[in-house]
């Protein structure tokens, strides 16, 4: 009986941009969320606060999406992180944007 070895051996590394990028989509999405739950619990009247954890959420938000951007691009690294915090940042973004979009023409 013949039994198949699992082992791979690879010099392929996770990015530190890649994992930077994921950290900062995780901090920028559950920021908006609750931004959004607070301001709904609030009724829409909330301190100027809340809209600068948005602003500073849409600054991390870009930042990250350009550091997942570079690290998918890296050659001979894993791309997990890189593609999760794409897909992080790009829909704190998303949510960013549709809060602006509904308090213009809402």
């Amino acid at each position: 009986m013949s039994q198949k070895k699992n082992y791979m051996f690879t010099n392929r590394r996770h990015s530190k941009k890649a994992i930077m990028s994921t950290v900062f989509g995780v901090l920028c999405t559950v920021s908006m969320v609750i931004v959004i739950v607070m301001s709904y619990v609030r009724d829409g009247d909330v301190p100027v606060g809340y809209g600068f954890t948005g602003l500073f959420a849409a600054v991390l938000s870009l930042v990250g999406l350009l550091l997942g951007i570079y690290a998918v691009r890296e050659t001979d690294r894993f791309k997990l992180f890189g593609w999760l915090g794409i897909l992080l940042n790009g829909a704190g973004l998303a949510m960013i944007s549709g809060v602006l979009y509904m308090a213009a023409y809402l």
